[in-house]
């Protein structure tokens, strides 16, 4: 009972921790290597396999669960410096669908009259960096953190917050990423 009590409290450590953003000391180092490095790579590997079972351990879908991945969005969102990379793009959500459609290879269905944006990643994989495609993480409550990411990009773009929802994904059985964006 006393090992049950002491899981559960490193559980909720774990979850409280990461829902504030103050767990992620391997997240950026693990997201700036590329995958053959990730794999020669044994500490980066350790933290991959580790984040991995972490993920898997809150992988129950909760609201706190899915909230603790969508605030991951805002380190990667960061790291990225995104804000720079849409800053030409505010307020302009044609020019931005364009770039994701002719630079990131997007296909982007906007329907304006209900606000309904679907934004197809139009990849066979998960463009995911936190994802080791040979081993490591491996967790459909990534796409959480990927639900996050695009509505940060959005609400960025458009100059208002936006609700965003994957519809369809890699991890979850589908053959590409797809998220449904209430603008």
């Amino acid at each position: 009972m006393k090992n049950l009590k002491k899981n559960n409290s490193r559980r909720n450590f774990i979850k409280k921790t990461c829902i504030s953003g103050t767990c992620f000391c391997g997240f950026l180092s693990v997201a700036n290597t590329g995958r053959a490095e990730e794999s020669a790579n044994p500490e980066k590997l350790l933290m991959q396999q580790w984040i991995s079972v972490l993920l898997k351990s809150i992988d129950d879908n909760t609201k706190v669960s899915q909230q603790i991945l969508k605030n991951c969005a805002q380190v990667h969102f960061q790291h990225l410096e995104m804000e720079k990379i849409l800053k030409s793009f505010r307020g302009d959500l044609d020019k931005f669908n364009t770039f994701l459609e002719n630079e990131w290879g997007w296909k982007i269905d906007f329907d304006k009259e209900s606000g309904v944006l679907l934004a197809n990643e139009n990849k066979d994989y998960c463009v995911c960096p936190m994802v080791n495609q040979e081993k490591g993480v491996d967790s459909s409550i990534l796409c959480y953190c990927s639900e996050g990411f695009a509505e940060r990009m959005f609400s960025f773009v458009t100059g208002h917050e936006v609700k965003a929802e994957v519809i369809s994904s890699i991890h979850r059985g589908n053959n590409t990423c797809i998220y449904k964006v209430q603008i």
